[in-house]
């Protein structure tokens, strides 16, 4: 098992590759999904985005992947205890609805955001309601083994019998002996435990617990830990290549997950464990009862007391992409509103460089410049091969912005590169801005021929104005075009026009 730098490279141009789908075929990779009582929040969105630039690269790569991303609609209580409700039942008694009304209002709400964001769906996404019967079976099997004993109708893991013989807590540093000494014994339900750190793979349900099913130890549910490690293994095999989750995750849930595996079925279930990290709010922790998170529809409509204004949803991509997934992320209006002008300077650049034609010769050009140019996009999958560098890919992509620029305005010639680097950049460029990191050009929506129509219309008119040597008019559409973030160029080669 491996939770260092994840190096990823491509065996059709290097030697030696460090990573190797344990299943050939093709790569495993499986991700927490949400719980689905509530609406999404930007913490989803991070996660969710994380790994489809991950799906995105390793499918450029060349492999054949199979994303499992589950849908949790039960058994997750509310608190980190093994007693409580369960959060999609207690949503709905408040709400007076069904729970898979509950679970089927807000399953619909996630998709629709991770379509705004443009994440792209998993290869299957099972639910843990779908697969009662496998986690029941899994339950059996860790108690066959001896690592999970009955108790009053409920089925708990016996960590300490575990951890004899396989280290508890290997994945988040933790040893039993420390999490023993800071455990309160009082805990509600702990009677029914042998050890505090035990912790329920099947719960007896009360009389009044909505969602529960038959099981050998009497009506239940699974525990929360449980759904992952079932629908994992099912999907990618007892050991598969990639876990993705966030860093709220890592203990108790990942660390459960490993123990529940390597108890039913002998074997670490994972190579590589992968862990977002969390946002952040000027540099506070987000979070509800600190009144400074913001749900994805509110950061886009500016519709809050910490937004400026509102951010669109690539710009925001674009924003979570500048950082490592890694690191904390810090929102705040300046880092928002730079993340702005950096998106709108790629997407400038891409539309200039579909402009650009070459007409040079193979047999004379500009070494130097060809190399820049071919250094450059290396550099940019060499970042995304050093653990999905997505910073660094992006900064190699505005010095390649500043380079089609030069070449737009006639700067620098185009014809100095040769035509093998020139046809690269021109495919090359926008395939990683669009298939491998998910933006999207807002501006080439559905209305994207009327606007250019419109401004086509309105340079016309402006040309007519500057030929009539009428330069007030002229410089009175450029003004106002100009108040509209519209910049206007005049040049040897013509007008253009590009939105700052």
């Amino acid at each position: 098992m491996e939770k260092s730098t994840l190096k990823i490279y491509n065996s059709l141009k290097r030697e030696k590759e460090l990573f190797q789908p344990l299943n050939p075929p093709y790569v495993g990779l499986y991700v927490c999904g949400p719980t689905v009582y509530s609406d999404v929040h930007l913490g989803n969105v991070r996660a969710n985005l994380t790994f489809d630039v991950v799906f995105r690269y390793l499918t450029h790569l060349g492999y054949k992947v199979r994303y499992v991303r589950n849908i949790t609609d039960v058994g997750h209580l509310v608190g980190d205890l093994d007693e409580g409700e369960d959060k999609i039942a207690k949503k709905a008694r408040l709400e007076n609805l069904e729970p898979m009304e509950i679970v089927q209002r807000y399953t619909n709400g996630f998709h629709d955001v991770m379509q705004i964001y443009n994440i792209l769906p998993p290869s299957i996404e099972p639910t843990a309601t779908g697969h009662i019967i496998e986690q029941i079976e899994m339950v059996q099997r860790i108690i066959e083994n001896g690592y999970a004993y009955e108790s009053n109708g409920s089925v708990y893991f016996d960590v300490p019998k575990y951890n004899e013989k396989h280290p508890y807590g290997q994945l988040s540093g933790r040893k039993v002996d420390e999490l023993l000494s800071g455990t309160r014994e009082n805990l509600e339900g702990s009677s029914e435990k042998q050890s505090p750190l035990d912790f329920a793979i099947w719960k007896k349900a009360d009389k009044g617990h909505i969602m529960r099913w038959n099981s050998p130890w009497g009506l239940g549910f699974p525990g929360w830990h449980l759904e992952c490690s079932v629908m994992s293994t099912k999907y990618l095999g007892l050991t598969f290549d990639i876990h993705g989750g966030g860093m709220d995750l890592l203990f108790p849930h990942h660390e459960c997950e490993i123990a529940q595996s390597v108890a039913a079925d002998g074997q670490e279930p994972v190579k590589y464990w992968m862990h977002n990290n969390m946002l952040t709010v000027n540099g506070t922790k987000m979070s509800k009862s600190l009144g400074n998170s913001f749900l994805p529809h509110e950061l886009i409509a500016g519709d809050h007391d910490l937004l400026e204004k509102g951010f669109s949803a690539m710009t925001t991509r674009f924003f979570m992409l500048m950082s490592h997934y890694a690191s904390t992320l810090d929102f705040s209006n300046d880092a928002l509103m730079a993340a702005e002008k950096g998106f709108q300077r790629l997407m400038n650049a891409n539309k200039l460089l579909e402009k650009l034609t070459y007409d040079g010769d193979d047999n004379n050009y500009d070494l130097s410049q060809t190399k820049e140019i071919d250094d450059l996009l290396d550099q940019a999958f060499e970042h995304m091969n050093d653990d999905f560098g997505t910073p660094q890919c992006i900064a190699r992509l505005f010095d390649l912005s500043k380079k089609i620029n030069s070449y737009y305005e006639k700067q620098l010639s185009i014809n100095d590169l040769n035509s093998q680097t020139f046809n690269r950049l021109k495919e090359t460029f926008p395939k990683i801005i669009f298939d491998i990191l998910g933006l999207k050009d807002e501006s080439s929506g559905n209305d994207n021929g009327a606007m250019d129509g419109l401004m086509e219309l309105i340079l016309n008119i402006r040309k007519d104005a500057r030929d009539k040597k009428d330069w007030d008019t002229s410089d009175k559409i450029r003004n106002v075009l100009n108040t509209l973030n519209i910049v206007v160029k005049d040049g040897k080669e013509g007008t253009n026009w590009t939105i700052n």
